[in-house]
């Protein structure tokens, strides 16, 4: 009898320990994969570009994912040694705290959510089990206790926490900026209230909508190509009053028609593709990236197959060049998607490739320092709070 009570113990152990421990590394190194390969041929004029270079990338996914984001990690994309290795400068680190069953780019419903089911087996706190805006706060908890570990890492608020960090890099070349946003604002579970929520916790950007429609108004990815709702308008009222950036990543055609005519903030796009380059849902109309543009906004172009048609380091870069034609070098940047469930050629330690890249399709070294970074810098200096 005590045997098999031993038996059964050591069974339940290995269970828990197979749920809660190896499960959740199995669900992140299958979700964010990076295509085997040799290591990449990088020219040596490119490689000293490189290492002058700030970069700056506008999505990554990183906190939905319980890796230590302190050490090198063997799966995944981004963690900050990584980070590190491929000169940024300046990453936005952004809260997935909702996805639909079954998640597509033609249509979904707002019925099911699979971050459940994640949230316990990564073992977040209970308190985001049943609530979205709860785990907004604990991803901003965790990144804010990252920057505590870290001397070198900072979760930026305001331009001068950014301008701090930009100095710090003249002598320590590891300094580094995390800056918060949402993706999708179902955080606000339907209370205007929690904007200052969010705010308070540290978050400086705010995307509308993810995969499906919410109570701001229709998803490209949604059932109803609805625009913005009544709580929609109240909530880019609420956001222009605390100096919040609104991103429009995947938001319906129709609610980005409605941000720009009810706003003159300057809009972002934080990872997408150029719908003229690589016909896909995914990529909003040629149109609506020309008018965010002309408003002063930034369009952060993705590395994974789906939005460029092509995620090779080439392909990469020539869906940059094709955004450069379309909206000019002012307005265009990186944004990798990176550890968002996404699959890449390259990452975050690999940066200096698309420096290659780009260079040799010809684009010159100021351009290259623009699109690489210091579009992106400018325009949170130009958009923080001061």
């Amino acid at each position: 009898m005590r045997i098999s009570l031993g038996i059964i113990a050591l069974i339940i152990v290995g269970i828990i320990g197979f749920v809660f421990v190896i499960l959740p590394a199995r669900i992140d190194a299958g979700m964010n994969l990076v295509t085997p390969h040799e290591p990449y041929v990088i020219s040596e004029e490119a490689e000293a570009l490189h290492t002058t270079l700030r970069v700056s990338d506008l999505h990554s996914d990183m906190l939905l994912w319980m890796r230590d984001p302190t050490r090198w990690n063997d799966r995944g994309h981004t963690d900050l040694p990584r980070l590190r290795a491929g000169g940024v400068a300046l990453q936005v680190f952004s809260s997935v705290t909702k996805t639909p069953s079954g998640q597509n780019y033609d249509s979904n419903t707002a019925d099911s959510d699979d971050i459940t089911a994640l949230a316990i087996v990564q073992r977040w706190p209970m308190r985001t089990w049943d609530s979205i805006l709860e785990r907004a706060l604990y991803h901003a908890e965790r990144l804010n206790r990252l920057a505590a570990r870290d001397d070198s890492f900072t979760v930026v608020r305001t331009r001068g926490d950014l301008e701090a960090v930009l100095a710090a890099r003249e002598t320590d070349p590891t300094a580094m900026a995390g800056l918060l946003e949402t993706e999708g604002a179902h955080p606000l579970e339907g209370e205007i209230g929690n904007v200052d929520a969010l705010w308070d916790a540290g978050y400086r950007m705010l995307g509308l909508q993810h995969f499906f429609d919410n109570a701001l108004g229709g998803s490209l990815h949604g059932v109803s190509n609805a625009g913005l709702t009544d709580f929609g308008r109240d909530v880019i009222r609420r956001m222009d009053e605390r100096g919040l950036i609104i991103d429009v990543a995947h938001s319906s055609p129709q609610v980005v028609e409605d941000v720009l005519a009810m706003t003159d903030s300057p809009l972002v796009v934080s990872h997408t593709g150029v719908h003229g380059h690589c016909e896909v849902k995914r990529n909003i109309p040629d149109a609506l990236m020309q008018r965010i543009a002309a408003g002063g906004g930034l369009i952060g172009i993705g590395f994974w197959a789906d939005v460029t048609c092509d995620d090779s380091p080439e392909g990469v870069a020539a869906t940059l060049l094709a955004a450069i034609d379309l909206v000019g070098i002012d307005h265009v940047a990186l944004g990798s998607d990176y550890d968002g469930t996404v699959t890449t050629t390259f990452d975050a330690s690999e940066y200096a490739v698309l420096t290659d890249r780009l260079l040799a399709a010809g684009l010159s070294e100021s351009e290259i320092r623009q699109v690489m970074g210091e579009n992106t810098i400018r325009f949170f200096l130009e958009n923080l709070p001061g």
